[in-house]
């Protein structure tokens, strides 16, 4: 038996058969309240809109993407013998106009600073996993020409990459609303489709091989888990707090010199710095990091919204590396072979099924790293009579945020304004916000240390980075 049975595609009428990312996610089924089907299981992102938006546009045009894209109004049904997705009719999208007037327009600071509160503000509330659309907005105006558009989504219906998808097609179908018809999308490719093409030879034939790469990849491996400041309760108090920084121009551009020079990606040269950064805080050599991945393999899915995301454990050996640059080619040769294989992790653990043995354990929880890389990402592209600026710099951290299911989630990213920015969540039952400052700090320093000397000796790290500190 495996760890998800691919169902049949005989499904209740009207509906159609899960993707294996629902499946997975339904083995992990809380109910409503907590979970991947809880109210906090969502996603909120933001942009700065210049140009005087017509509220009853925006409504429209939001009624039209989800009109446009079926997952959005698509129900997960849990509680019936054969489970599926069902889609149904499309309904407004709630739109909230607030009213952020007051912040002088020369102030961009401080505007942007209210733009962070309110996301904040908006990741801390809840969206109902039951109530359709999946999809709610907010629209914060400065004045007539200057405001914040932000879009909440439960994570069930859109992943990162779908966000990105919104906003676009939100923008077109506001521009061809206000007069600009050249704007119109193409017809998009729809969420269940993918979840066909997940049981078609092709897909099956590619799984057939790649599992048999993952089931030798993973003999051995169990996945990262770090001690946790507290022990978990029968009933915890669960909740995802976010901690949030920002590393400069400098460190930035010291890993993105070092990936282009080593035919490498800046997350190739984060996550071999993180590697090590491991190896120095478990004693282990051999580290298995799992990651976020967008999950779109075939192209013909890139311009869909759903839950496409997926992990993948990247196990590295640094068994022998005396340098940052040994590291980094050993992790460059795990991410260029898993990435070319991957799979769902469900069908992943099929072939690994102690991977997570270490992971939920009391004591222990897991920590996956992410590198945000972003397909759309708008930055003062004009789309009509409307320009559009993604928020990605943050510096605001919060109490209570979007979820994550449990332990801590690292996400770095090359802002566009040329910041190595990031953010950590983690679980706060288990999490002391002092612990997780630590362990960004240190980090920070092991990363500084590693680029700026990547030929150095990785056992003369702790001098290294005592000379980092003092730069």
């Amino acid at each position: 038996m495996t760890l998800v049975d691919t169902p049949p595609l005989a499904v209740p009428d009207g509906g159609f058969p899960l993707s294996v990312q629902q499946e997975f996610l339904c083995l992990w089924d809380k109910g409503d309240e907590m979970g991947p089907f809880g109210p906090r299981f969502h996603i909120v992102d933001g942009w700065r809109v210049r140009g005087p938006v017509d509220p009853d546009l925006l409504q429209a045009a939001l009624d039209d993407v989800v009109v446009r894209h079926e997952a959005l109004r698509t129900t997960v049904v849990r509680d019936s013998e054969q489970r599926h997705q069902r889609i149904l009719d499309p309904a407004p999208v709630p739109l909230e106009i607030r009213d952020l007037a007051g912040i002088d327009a020369a102030d961009a600071e401080a505007r942007h600073l209210r733009c962070e509160e309110l996301l904040n503000e908006i990741a801390a509330d809840t969206i109902g996993v039951r109530r359709m659309p999946l999809l709610r907005a907010v629209l914060g105006r400065f004045d007539d020409e200057d405001a914040v558009l932000a879009l909440i989504a439960h994570h069930t219906a859109v992943d990162a990459w779908s966000m990105q998808v919104i906003l676009r097609d939100l923008a077109a179908l506001y521009a061809v609303r206000a007069g600009h018809p050249e704007a119109t999308p193409d017809a998009a490719p729809q969420y269940r489709e993918y979840a066909h093409w997940q049981r078609s030879d092709e897909a099956r034939a590619a799984e057939r091989s790649a599992r048999a790469f993952w089931r030798d990849k993973l003999d051995g491996a169990r996945a990262l888990a770090l001690p946790t400041d507290r022990l978990r309760s029968a009933a915890p108090d669960f909740a995802t707090a976010w901690h949030r920084f920002g590393w400069g121009e400098q460190l930035r551009e010291r890993v993105t010199t070092l990936a282009a020079g080593t035919r490498s990606s800046a997350f190739i040269v984060l996550l071999a710095a993180f590697n090590v950064f491991l190896q120095r805080r478990t004693g282990d050599n051999d580290i298995v990091v799992p990651t976020f991945t967008p999950g779109r393999s075939q192209a013909r899915f890139q311009d869909a919204v759903g839950s496409f995301f997926n992990f993948l454990p990247l196990r590295t050996d640094l068994d022998g590396c005396t340098t940052f640059l040994d590291v980094l080619a050993r992790t460059r040769e795990t991410c260029l072979d898993s990435y070319t294989r991957e799979i769902p992790l469900a069908h992943v653990l099929d072939e690994a099924p102690e991977l997570m043995e270490r992971v939920g354990v009391d004591g222990l929880a897991s920590c996956v790293f992410q590198v945000i890389q972003t397909p759309f990402t708008m930055a003062g592209e004009r789309v009509g009579p409307l320009e559009y600026e993604a928020v990605r710099r943050k510096v605001l951290s919060q109490p209570v945020g979007s979820d994550i299911p449990d332990g801590t989630l690292l996400c770095l990213e090359v802002s566009p304004t040329g910041e190595l920015i990031g953010e950590l969540g983690f679980s706060s039952n288990l999490y002391d916000e002092s612990t997780i400052r630590g362990l960004v700090a240190d980090f920070r320093e092991v990363l500084s240390a590693l680029v700026a000397a990547p030929d150095a000796a990785l056992s003369d790290l702790s001098t290294a980075r005592s000379v980092s500190n003092q730069e």
